[in-house]
């Protein structure tokens, strides 16, 4: 059975970072008593929109109208497709990617067009060809591309993604990065790809790198031509400061952020090697913080059985064309031990059972 206490379950279903933010990220807690709470901010009477904008201008060398902050990335881009899209317009999401796209198409009445991402030997990967096809032919007004994509984990190459904002420039195209800093080798130029793209938006968040999914922190970069989003998100009475001061002290900490990032970076090269040993199972390579798992069919219900009977709750995928997949999001060392260790005793019992089976 299940835990009742919601606290004896380990989640890795969500792509939350387990490992938690900066210490420093509760130090502003413990001092939030200097009138953060009860007094309005004055930042927009001081000539900027807030100090969070402000910083991340500073740090990316661009102008803090080009910043946008929201309610998370999924605040923004929904707010960018309300304000663009209309009743029966095109949007063009990924295949294989987060349920949100599809829904918030479908709350303005718009229209999916699916672009294809395929399951190659070791990788998914975008087919570009493809993509530019069904890009000629449907003539989105607005484009969602996910880099890396969630739940299969791979990206666009610089060379790659130039290729198509190119030929996608006529289009509003958002660039969603909210796992794009797990690979500390890896590094696009928002300010310079927006300053190019005057129809491109950017978004990145706090919710995963940075630990703070429950603060609901994310921001984009916004080309020029995409003002009205700006005025839409302008908050005179500013933004939620308690937030704001926990991301600042999330920027002021890369030394804590890089030292759990190789710690997960770590286990899921020991989960890709451990899962690829079982027959049947295929660990595909990610750029994010979760990878995603074929398995055998014939054991998913019963797999997902055995996990959740002890405490271990991971994503089972059940789209139509991902319907033997596992996400698993890449836990603390001891969360991500143990799921292999329960994955290595299940199928150690599944195999002893077809050997017996089989006399």
């Amino acid at each position: 059975m299940v835990a009742a206490n919601e606290k004896d379950l380990i989640f890795l279903d969500r792509n939350e970072n387990q490992y938690g933010p900066s210490p420093e990220c509760f130090k502003v807690l413990q001092n939030s008593n200097d009138g953060t709470l009860n007094i309005y901010s004055r930042d927009f009477s001081r000539g900027i929109k807030s100090l969070l904008s402000a910083r991340l201008a500073y740090d990316y060398g661009t102008e803090e109208k080009k910043i946008l902050l929201g309610y998370g990335s999924e605040d923004i881009l929904k707010q960018v497709v309300q304000c663009y899209i209309n009743k029966g317009e095109k949007i063009m999401i990924p295949s294989f990617s987060w349920w949100y796209y599809k829904k918030i198409v479908e709350d303005v009445e718009g229209i999916s067009i699916e672009y294809p991402i395929v399951e190659g030997e070791h990788t998914f990967y975008y087919d570009i060809e493809g993509m530019i096809k069904i890009y000629n032919e449907q003539k989105p007004k607005l484009v969602i591309i996910s880099s890396p994509n969630n739940p299969t984990g791979n990206r666009f190459e610089t060379n790659q993604l130039n290729f198509v904002l190119e030929k996608m420039k006529d289009s509003i195209v958002v660039l969603d990065e909210a796992y794009l800093f797990f690979d500390v080798t890896f590094k696009t130029d928002p300010v310079g790809l927006v300053n190019k793209y005057p129809n491109l938006i950017i978004l990145r968040t706090f919710s995963k790198y940075y630990a703070l999914a429950g603060i609901r922190t994310g921001f984009a970069f916004l080309g020029d031509n995409l003002d009205r989003i700006l005025l839409l998100g302008t908050r005179y009475l500013g933004f939620n400061r308690l937030s704001e001061k926990i991301a600042i002290a999330a920027l002021n900490s890369p030394e804590y952020y890089n030292s759990i990032n190789l710690k997960m970076t770590e286990d899921m090269n020991m989960l890709y090697n451990e899962l690829n040993q079982w027959p049947g199972f295929t660990a595909y390579r990610s750029f994010a913080n979760f990878i995603m798992v074929k398995i055998p069919p014939e054991i998913k219900d019963s797999l997902k059985e055995y996990l959740t009977e002890r405490n271990m709750i991971i994503k089972f995928m059940n789209e139509e064309e991902l319907n033997r997949h596992l996400r698993i999001t890449i836990g603390t060392h001891p969360q991500n031990c143990f799921l292999l260790k329960l994955i290595k005793t299940f199928m150690c019992k599944e195999m002893n059972h077809e050997l017996v089976q089989g006399i």
